[in-house]
């Protein structure tokens, strides 16, 4: 038996032959999964101004030409032996939508596009992508157009620095998803972390009752790393596959996956509250830095 059972993909109109839908065929066919694709069409901003009538005939149009699209897409896929149903959901509630399809499937994964919204607009207006990384119950794959259509090399990101990624069992889950996909997909399992020593090193100053010397530095550090050895021998990863790594986790783990040609990031959400919800993740600010995809899950 695979290691997924049932894959929602989620089509974007704009994008035919998308990098996700290439993803989610090829881990369709790796794994025997059960592949349901969704096209959600949203209203254009001047369709309320039309006449009724016009309306629906509008509206009518536009779902008919993407089911004939899906329809299209669906009739390869099949010739491939894949198990494809498709469906075009008009709605101006699209992350709303997304959800209760969710629920109602209960797929092993949710695939699509990364959508990249400029640092501007993300100040203003909370993109889909990270709705969907803080809300989605299922494992999130947002697909970067780079990187092959099935995964060769797959990072697991994890953090055993922070006391919650221990207790919720978050760097455990985040590992097991990686390996899972490796699996499937014949791919490498890397595991990193990128540690960044200024917060301890503001936090110990603040007390004045530590001083910022090679000792401690040296201390946490090795702390860190027997943390992160300890997880890597519970899953057997190689010594030539961990990679433990000095730098800002969001810039750090971008530019890893580049250098490394990682074809997708595997890494955890919390539940935030307060600015740090307003802010966004590392997982969130990760999506913009790279090509690479992400696959995002959470805590039980």
């Amino acid at each position: 038996m695979g290691q997924y059972q049932r894959l929602l993909l989620i089509a974007d109109p704009a994008m035919r032959h998308s990098a996700a839908l290439q993803r989610a065929a090829a881990l369709a066919v790796a794994s025997g999964a059960a592949l349901h694709i969704v096209a959600f069409v949203e209203p254009f901003a001047t369709l309320p101004l039309l006449d009724k009538s016009i309306q629906e005939k509008t509206r009518e149009s536009y779902l008919q030409e993407h089911r004939e699209w899906l329809a299209d897409e669906a009739g390869l896929l099949r010739s491939k032996g894949l198990k494809v149903t498709t469906e075009a959901v008009w709605t101006n509630q699209t992350l709303q939508e997304i959800l209760l399809h969710v629920a109602e499937m209960q797929p092993d994964l949710l695939i699509k596009d990364l959508q990249h919204e400029p640092l501007l607009k993300r100040a203003f207006i909370t993109p889909l992508d990270w709705h969907l990384l803080r809300e989605c119950p299922v494992p999130v794959h947002l697909v970067g157009e780079a990187g092959n259509p099935l995964p060769r090399r797959v990072v697991a990101a994890v953090d055993p620095a922070h006391p919650e990624t221990q207790i919720s069992g978050l760097n455990q889950r985040i590992v097991q998803a990686a390996n899972g996909l490796a699996l499937q997909c014949n791919a490498e399992l890397h595991l990193l972390h990128t540690y960044d020593l200024t917060p301890a090193y503001l936090s110990n100053a603040g007390s004045g009752t530590v001083t910022w010397g090679g000792d401690f530095v040296e201390d946490l550090r090795n702390a860190l790393q027997s943390a992160f050895n300890a997880l890597a021998d519970d899953f057997g990863v190689p010594a030539e596959r961990r990679h433990f790594i000095l730098g800002s986790p969001i810039t750090a783990i971008a530019d890893f996956a580049v250098q490394q040609q990682m074809d997708v990031i595997v890494m955890g959400t919390v539940h935030r509250q307060g600015l740090s919800k307003l802010i966004g993740s590392t997982t969130e600010h990760v999506l913009y830095q790279g090509p690479s995809s992400i696959l995002a899950v959470k805590a039980q």
